[in-house]
């Protein structure tokens, strides 16, 4: 194995062979032949984080591995183990003690409150002359939607007249796309 290392021979970094391994590495500078000792570099503590993932009106106690040093985002993207079982999800809120914040260091954090985006289910309202239809689409969370295309949904054809999104914005122009996992819910005209 090799390792890039300031050579105090050389008085510059170079590539050092390392000889042997215990509690410091022992290193052969490759321009010089010079031996020194280096310290091992501390691998970072990986944390267990409570994850509460919620999944279309259920939740589940999970846990996300996170290094200790590293920080969390509300809004980031990382998978949940719950069990046998691993998911995709999408961080909605960090709980440090009693406080919610935005991020956080893994360390800090007691609870990370997500949602799953893997597969998800998009509600969807197609209107069909004077009444509306409810229907429910389970589809993979990175699935593209695009206003004024037409989909399939429970046998029936709609074209997307406008998406609402989970984090606010209404999509009503021809031709603007999402995701699954970022849908409130699509409306619709029976095709």
């Amino acid at each position: 194995m090799f390792i890039t290392a300031q050579c105090p021979e050389c008085k510059d970094e170079t590539e050092h062979e390392v000889v042997s391994e215990s509690r410091d590495l022992l290193v052969r500078c490759t321009a010089c032949g010079n031996h020194q000792r280096i310290p091992k570099e501390k691998e970072p503590q990986v944390l267990l984080v409570k994850a509460i993932v919620s999944r279309e009106g259920t939740s589940k106690n999970c846990g996300i591995e996170l290094a200790e040093d590293d920080e969390c985002n509300v809004e980031d993207h990382l998978v949940a183990e719950c069990g046998d079982d691993a998911f995709g999800v999408e961080v909605t809120a960090i709980e440090c003690g009693e406080k919610r914040v935005k991020r956080a260091k893994a360390n800090k954090i007691t609870t990370l409150w997500t949602r799953a985006i893997e597969n998800v289910v998009v509600k969807v309202s197609i209107h069909d002359g004077w009444k509306t239809i409810p229907l429910y689409m389970e589809c993979d969370g990175e699935q593209p939607f695009v206003v004024n295309e037409v989909y399939t949904a429970s046998g029936k054809r709609f074209r997307v007249s406008h998406i609402k999104l989970r984090d606010g914005p209404l999509m009503r122009k021809e031709g603007w796309k999402t995701v699954a996992h970022r849908i409130k819910r699509m409306y619709g005209t029976r095709v």
